[in-house]
């Protein structure tokens, strides 16, 4: 008789998406909870929760659920719940909807979308419009804990400063007053 296989262990990545995901879902429901009574108070009878269709691992689609209010990113946060459920990750590519331009790149298609990611983090800086697709492609092809821990660092940061303020990236070598559209 063959001995069954043992259960494979949990990627470090899923680890550290349930451990804090679910640790600052804890930490922000009473924000997520006040937030949604808000937007209940405003809003026509139908929901609170934004629903969009997005493009996940394997480009299965998923629906994304969040909150429409921005005040203290509650957004992005309402969206902790689909990285308990393992749909998205704490980081990665930001979720597209089915057909935007790169959402069916097979390098997008091999991870889970992410709640932050460097194209995310950049997003403040005047990127030319190819430029968050090359730094999710980037950050997929090199994807490790440390990046994500890194990376989830600059997310803390990037929170923490004045409103308004760019982020350009560390490799941003164009001239002063480059323009994509020029």
């Amino acid at each position: 008789m063959r001995p069954s296989p043992l259960p494979r262990s949990p990627h470090p990545k899923r680890i550290l998406d349930l451990t804090l995901g679910t640790a600052l879902l804890a930490l922000v429901a009473p924000l997520l909870l006040a937030g949604a009574l808000v937007t209940a108070l405003r809003r026509p009878p139908g929901g609170v929760f934004v629903r969009e269709t997005r493009t996940g691992l394997d480009g299965r689609p998923f629906t994304l659920r969040h909150l429409p209010v921005r005040r203290f990113r509650l957004d992005v946060l309402s969206r902790l719940p689909h990285v308990v459920r393992g749909e998205m990750s704490l980081v990665g590519p930001a979720p597209l909807p089915p057909g935007a331009p790169g959402a069916d790149s097979p390098w997008r298609r091999s991870v889970k979308p992410g709640l932050t990611g460097p194209a995310q983090l950049r997003r403040a800086s005047a990127l030319p419009w190819d430029e968050p697709l090359l730094l999710d492609q980037h950050y997929v092809e090199h994807q490790w804990i440390g990046l994500d821990l890194a990376l989830l660092l600059g997310t803390a940061r990037a929170l923490r400063a004045a409103p308004g303020q760019a982020h350009l990236s560390d490799a941003d070598h164009r001239l002063r007053g480059y323009s994509a559209a020029g």
